[in-house]
């Protein structure tokens, strides 16, 4: 009797922890733990409930998903989205098919949707949510990438699939976000988080893409009994299908290290493969439990386990002030390569994981790709939290946000920031040094290889160190020093816009250029009162560009700088200046233009300025829609400021 009160005991626990785990991962779009340590979890309960027979109220093994969010309509699931049943183990998977047919496919981590098309046009898309209630995104998911705006079957159709972010799609994204601010985490989250955007335009930025992967309904259609057969009409209707293979017992296992060694090169987030039964009428009539479908099962990769010793923990501090620690271990072979340090993340799963140098623990890569700690086999729980920043020596706190705890360094003015000044220097409006990561900035500071700008253009020296690091090799590294020595030739805007200083954004940078032609002595050396009299510039950005040019230690800085590149003077045809003194903004979408980035460059290029509000020096607003109710339109028709369409800006002003 004691032994079965202390294992429903430990199923509460095990309930708690893993359904705080889940609504964080699906409402929240934010991680307590590990994939890893998830499962293990679930399997203990789950093994716990077939021992007692007791299945506690709330346990994942029966609930699925998230609640949908209050912001937008909800609604019910005309039959329940369940979760799959899962293995590690390939015989297994082998063995389930029961001599049948199946179809195996990526099993993609992103956001599923169900949509319904009626007379050949989307009529309605509704997440998953909780598997019974979901959210409506219909006027989101018709700016889906790959998605079919009308279809030639005019019947109902029912489709589900997994909305994603692509892994390169994803990078563009967190290079475009300004220095200073917070990148997305993973693909998986920014997905969840633009396919619930209020705002369809926000998530048509985001490059969204859905792939079919279970045909529910399609009135009046012959299948022939085959799944392929409803893959190859979702094919036929437009639909982008998640890649599969048709196996047997006899090809599944060769199909399976097929999609394995295609892994690192997919761009598509996946978190294992998943197998259905290709016969629809054998898979209908094996049901269903309380929570899987049968037709069905997923594979998750088995992870690769090697045992290691903790040699040390190292307190990453970042430019938020938040300071990671990071476990380092002796070296170990993952998945074909050598690593020897797994982000910890943060100090809830530091104690949750009772870490102690010396201790034991065993190491994994998640997905096969990012190396994480498993489990610690010692759990002496020695490590001390430092009560000082590593990087300024000033005093750190323990700040908690929801069930997650962290440490900060209270320094505002902490060292570490730095990597904030590195990140606007490479960013595509400065520098545009391609493949300098925050994360990889932050690796470089932390190495001391970086301490000023200069010292990008010498980081051949730690070339073999680099090779090394985690996520480089010889390829990447080359690649990062062809963009960095791309980067030595430039312009002055840019370089100035890159020195990062207060007040001085992209428009001022070319603004202040353009004034004294170009050249660099003269615009290092004016003082307040020429430049507060340049039009568009005032006292407050002639004051910070002043400070900032007579600092003693930034002018060292600049000396060491420049002899490392070399700046272009454009040849300005005095002629060509048709808008000179002349101001305006655009807003909305341009039709004979890629981006409105293309048509501000034409007119800077003639002398123009465009600025970002409608004010009394605007010359027009560039607007296709005049009846727009927009904030700008409405500032312009008050302030009597024209409003032109795409084509009268051009013939009026451009021809």
């Amino acid at each position: 009797m004691e032994m079965q009160e202390a294992k429903i005991e430990r199923m509460k626990e095990l309930t708690k922890v893993l359904s705080e785990a889940s609504r964080a991962y699906y409402a929240q779009d934010r991680e307590l733990m590990s994939n890893f340590e998830y499962d293990r979890l679930c399997d203990e309960l789950e093994a716990l409930e077939k021992e007692t027979g007791v299945i506690l109220s709330g346990s994942p093994t029966v609930s699925v998903g998230y609640e949908a969010v209050e912001e937008l309509p909800k609604e019910r699931h005309v039959s329940p989205m369940l979760s799959l049943g899962k293995t590690k183990s390939r015989e297994e998977l082998r063995s389930w098919l029961q001599g049948k047919n199946g179809i195996l496919s990526w099993k993609l981590d992103g956001l599923t949707v169900v949509l319904t098309y009626r007379e050949g046009k989307l009529a309605k898309a509704v997440t998953r949510g909780n598997g019974e209630i979901g959210e409506v995104v219909t006027g989101n998911a018709k700016t889906f990438k790959n998605l079919p705006y009308q279809i030639s079957y005019q019947g109902e159709l029912v489709v589900r699939g997994e909305a994603v972010i692509s892994y390169s799609d994803f990078e563009r994204i967190n290079r475009e976000i300004p220095g200073g601010e917070e990148k997305y985490k993973n693909p998986r989250n920014l997905c969840s988080g633009s396919v619930r955007q209020l705002n369809s335009e926000n998530t048509a930025r985001r490059n969204v893409r859905f792939f079919a992967y279970a045909l529910v309904a399609a009135e009046g259609v012959d299948f022939g009994n085959s799944r392929e057969v409803q893959f190859r009409f979702l094919k036929e209707q437009g639909f982008e299908v998640v890649d599969y293979r048709m196996v047997s017992e006899d090809t599944i296992l060769d199909a399976v290290s097929e999609f394995e060694g295609r892994i690192e090169e997919y761009d598509i987030p996946s978190d294992g493969l998943v197998l259905l039964y290709d016969d629809i009428a054998y898979g209908d009539s094996l049901g269903r439990t309380a929570k899987f479908p049968r037709n069905s099962i997923a594979f998750k990769w088995a992870d690769e386990l090697q045992e290691t010793t903790l040699r040390e923990i190292e307190w990453s501090a970042s430019r938020t002030g938040l300071i990671n620690p990071v476990a380092i271990f002796e070296p170990v072979e993952l998945e074909g390569t050598t690593v020897s340090r797994a982000s910890v993340h943060n100090i809830s799963i530091l104690r949750g994981l009772r870490l102690g140098i010396g201790d034991r623990i065993t190491v994994y890569k998640a997905n096969m790709i990012i190396p994480q700690i498993a489990e610690n086999l010692t759990g002496s729980d020695t490590v001390e939290i430092p009560e000082f920043c590593p990087v300024c020596g000033k005093p750190t706190q323990i700040r908690q946000v929801n069930e997650v705890q962290s440490l900060y360094c209270t320094n505002e003015k902490c060292a570490a920031k730095s990597v904030k000044a590195f990140t606007l220097f490479a960013s595509r409006d400065a520098m545009n040094i391609e493949g300098l990561s925050e994360a990889t900035l932050e690796k470089f500071i932390d190495q001391c290889f970086l301490r000023e700008y200069a010292d990008l253009y010498h980081l051949d020296r730690y070339e073999e160190v680099i090779t090394q690091m985690e996520g480089f090799g010889e390829k990447s590294y080359r690649n990062l020093m062809d963009s960095v020595n791309a980067s030595r030739s430039t312009t002055l805007p840019r370089l100035l816009y890159a020195l990062g200083i207060e007040n001085i954004g992209v428009a001022n940078a070319k603004m202040l250029c353009r004034y004294f032609d170009y050249d660099w002595e003269r615009l290092r050396d004016a003082d307040v009162e020429t430049l507060s009299v340049i039009d568009g510039v005032g006292e407050v950005i002639a004051a910070s560009f002043v400070e900032y040019m007579k600092d003693e230690e930034n002018r060292a800085r600049l000396d060491r700088l420049l002899p490392e590149l070399t700046i272009e003077k454009p040849q300005v045809d005095q002629d060509s200046q048709t808008l000179a003194g002349l101001s305006f903004v655009i807003t909305g979408s341009l039709k004979g233009y890629g981006s409105r980035n293309e048509l501000k460059e034409e007119i800077e290029a003639k002398g123009g300025k465009v600025t970002g509000s409608v004010t009394g020096k605007t010359t027009c607003l560039i607007n296709n829609d005049n009846t727009s109710t927009s904030a700008k339109n409405k500032k312009a028709k008050e302030l009597q400021v024209p409003i032109l369409t795409e084509e009268e800006f051009l013939k009026q002003y451009m021809d």
